[in-house]
């Protein structure tokens, strides 16, 4: 098995661009129900990944690190590549990885960006993927 069986395609997954209006950020996490998603440059590689935590604190942090909020009509002055992403440390793992290294991965956070060997986004493989497919596989009673 590789890890391609476990992968949801880019064109499958709410992701954003770095060129991205925190606004639309927002906006668009909001409609998907994530918490976390993957962010893309233009070009298709893999930024990072961005989490409501890293927009909160970016709002709340402003400029400067001086403690306020922001309008939400001041949120569309403001790219996705304004707001700081390390401290959500998602790193891609390549299509060709072995599954041990998905798994391990996965037991850090919630999914698993996937890139191929030109370092493109792919899809992301969530641990809830593969939960489910051990769990079919190993506990489920055999018919």
């Amino acid at each position: 098995m590789n890890i391609a069986f476990f992968t949801r395609p880019k064109q499958e997954i709410t992701y954003l661009y770095t060129d991205f209006t925190v606004r639309q950020a927002l906006e668009k996490m909001h409609r998907s129900r994530y918490t976390a998603v993957p962010v893309l440059d233009r070009e298709g590689h893999y930024v990072g990944t961005v989490s409501e935590g890293d927009l909160l604190w970016f709002i709340v942090k402003g400029e400067g690190g001086e403690p306020h909020t922001m309008a939400i009509e001041s949120l569309e002055d403001f790219k996705l590549s304004d707001v700081p992403l390390n401290k959500f440390k998602n790193q891609p793992i390549s299509i060709n990885s072995a599954i041990e290294d998905l798994i391990i991965r996965s037991m850090e956070t919630n999914f698993v960006p996937i890139v191929d060997d030109r370092g493109i986004f792919i899809g992301i493989v969530t641990r809830r993927s593969i939960i489910k497919h051990y769990y079919e596989k190993n506990i489920l009673p055999q018919e």
